[in-house]
């Protein structure tokens, strides 16, 4: 892996993030044009597009012979060992009904893995920064997640993909970890989730079957953070899937956090 290519892009990527965080910043309550993007309730709006254009600029004139892939824009058709993912505006939905929380995401894969996720919070103004081997940072704060001495008493993510949205076991595993922890969150901006994890506000995440865009940022985030990632079979989480299931916490806590992810899938 070639790190002048990665120091280069972790300036252009922290330069852009921000940038393309302050449209979303300057257009937040201001919605003009609100669109339904598929048939499970997502919506797209112009701020999505505006977001998406500076960040798509400015890769693709430094990095021209990069893949890269964007939430609204898809894929160049470039074939690289790099791999750009966007997602201009995590937590659309949030954004179109005046809720401040969604964020920026910009991830770097190199065959495969994630090796530089950078997101910005706009209406915080809080980056996160993670590089493969540098550990994760918050506005230059070095973030270590933690573990939780009891479970029970913890707070959770719950990441799930729109298409299995009614899934039956779906439900009935959402059903279950509501139950068995304090409390289970739903932000409806993933990415959000995966740095507060990192940062250690939250003891751990549970991910239905919800690839895009946003995902391998996080991941990294977290892993960097100290952090384990896992299939909910316990193996560890590599490389990408259209269809992953997903445990994220402390490695002090995976044991029991996929004891009660199985427990729920029963």
């Amino acid at each position: 892996m070639d790190k002048q290519v990665m120091q280069k892009a972790k300036e252009l990527a922290v330069e852009v993030i921000v940038q393309a965080g302050d449209i979303a910043k300057e257009r937040f309550e201001r919605v003009e044009d609100l669109q339904l993007k598929d048939g499970f309730g997502d919506v797209v709006t112009e701020v999505d597009h505006l977001a998406e254009a500076v960040i798509l600029e400015r890769i693709t004139r430094e990095f021209p012979d990069h893949q890269v892939h964007s939430e609204e824009a898809g894929n160049n058709g470039k074939s690289s060992d790099w791999l750009w993912l966007v997602d201009p505006l995590d937590g659309t939905n949030n954004f179109a009904i005046g809720l401040p929380v969604f964020t920026t995401s910009i991830t770097l894969m190199y065959r495969q893995e994630p090796v530089l996720g950078v997101v910005y919070e706009p209406m915080t103004d809080r980056l996160f920064v993670s590089s493969a081997g540098e550990g994760s940072y918050c506005n230059d704060h070095a973030m270590q997640a933690r573990p939780c001495k009891d479970l029970r008493r913890g707070i959770i993510g719950w990441i799930q993909g729109h298409q299995v949205q009614n899934d039956p076991k779906a439900v009935k595993l959402r059903q279950h970890l509501d139950l068995r922890f304090r409390r289970m969150m739903r932000l409806w901006a993933p990415t959000l989730q995966w740095c507060m994890l990192a940062k250690g506000d939250i003891d751990g995440i549970v991910l239905y079957n919800s690839e895009g865009d946003d995902l391998y940022s996080g991941i990294l985030m977290v892993r960097e953070a100290g952090g384990i990632v896992v299939d909910f079979e316990g193996k560890p989480y590599s490389g990408m899937s259209s269809e992953p299931y997903i445990i994220a916490c402390h490695p002090e806590n995976m044991d029991k956090m996929i004891e009660i992810v199985q427990e729920g899938m029963r």
